[in-house]
C-alpha cells in the first residue's frame, strides 16, 4: 500500500513530512489524517525531533478535505478539524513549505504552522463560502491575524486564489523561492532552529504564540514572566539579556 504520508529525517533533529496523495492533490482523507495525527504525536513526544517541515508531493500542497470522504452529512469532519487545529498546538516549531495550491483546509494547515515558505507556483485560497461551508479549523481566526482583516475578508468572501507574490506582500508567507529551492530552503531554516537550545526554542515559541493572541499588555507580561522564570532557573546568558 502506498504511504499517504512520507516521514524522513534529512538533518539532525528535523522531521520532514510530505503529504503523498498527489493524484488527489494531497486532499485530506481519514487515512492521511490518522497518519498526520501519529506523526504530530511523535514530533511532540520524541526528543529526537526539534523541528519539522510540512510539504506536499506533486503539483499541490493540499487541496483541503477529500470531498469523497467528507461530503456526506454524517462524515466525521471533526477529525479533520481536530488534526488541523493540532498543528498550532505543537510545542516544537513546524514550517510549511507550500509547493503549490494550498486551498481551504490546506490553507488552514499552513496557517497553523509557525511560518510559511512558498514556491513561486504556490497559490492560496479559502473556498468555504463557494462550497457553502463554514470553517471549523481556524480560518476566520488565523487568516485575519496573518494578513489583516480587510485582506482576509477579500480572500474569504471572494474565494479567489492569491498568488505567491501577493501572499508575500500581504504577509501570509515569509519567503518566496523557486520550486527547486523550496524544500532545501525550508530544511535550512529547520536545521538552524534544531541547532538551538530546544528548551529555549519552545519557550520563545510559546511566548510568541500566547502573546499574539493577547493584548499588548498581556504580551509584555508573558514575556516578563518567561524571562523571570528563565532567570530563576539559572539558564540565562546575563551578558545577552538585561
Amino acid at each position: 500500500m502506498d504511504q499517504v504520508l512520507l516521514i524522513d529525517q534529512p538533518a539532525d533533529g528535523v522531521m520532514l513530512l510530505t503529504l503523498n496523495r498527489p493524484q488527489q492533490r494531497n486532499a485530506l482523507d481519514l487515512t492521511l489524517l490518522e497518519a498526520l495525527r501519529d506523526a504530530f504525536a511523535d514530533l511532540r513526544d520524541n526528543p529526537r525531533w526539534r523541528c519539522a517541515v510540512l510539504t506536499g508531493n506533486g503539483p499541490a500542497f493540499c487541496a483541503g478535505l477529500d470531498l469523497k470522504t467528507f461530503s456526506a452529512p454524517d462524515a466525521p469532519r471533526h477529525l479533520a478539524g481536530e488534526t488541523i487545529r493540532a498543528i498550532a498546538g505543537l510545542p516544537k516549531p513546524i514550517i510549511a513549505a507550500v509547493n503549490g495550491a494550498a486551498y481551504t483546509g490546506g490553507l488552514e494547515a499552513a496557517l497553523g504552522c509557525d511560518f510559511i515558505i512558498a514556491a513561486e507556483e504556490a497559490r492560496f485560497a479559502d473556498t468555504h463560502a463557494k462550497i457553502g461551508a463554514l470553517s471549523g479549523s481556524g480560518m476566520s481566526a488565523r487568516l485575519p491575524r496573518a494578513v489583516g482583516a480587510a485582506f482576509a475578508r477579500q480572500m474569504m468572501l471572494t474565494c479567489l486564489p492569491v498568488d505567491a507574490a501577493t501572499a508575500l506582500r500581504v504577509g501570509l508567507v515569509n519567503e518566496v523561492v523557486p520550486a527547486e529551492r523550496l524544500v532545501p530552503r525550508a530544511l535550512e531554516l529547520a536545521a538552524a532552529i534544531a541547532g538551538n537550545d530546544p528548551e529555549l526554542v519552545q519557550i520563545v515559541k510559546n511566548v510568541v504564540d500566547q502573546g499574539t493572541r493577547a493584548t499588548l499588555a498581556d504580551a509584555l507580561r508573558l514575556e516578563a514572566e518567561a524571562l523571570a522564570a528563565r532567570k530563576a532557573a539559572g539558564d540565562m546568558n546575563w551578558n545577552a539579556a538585561r
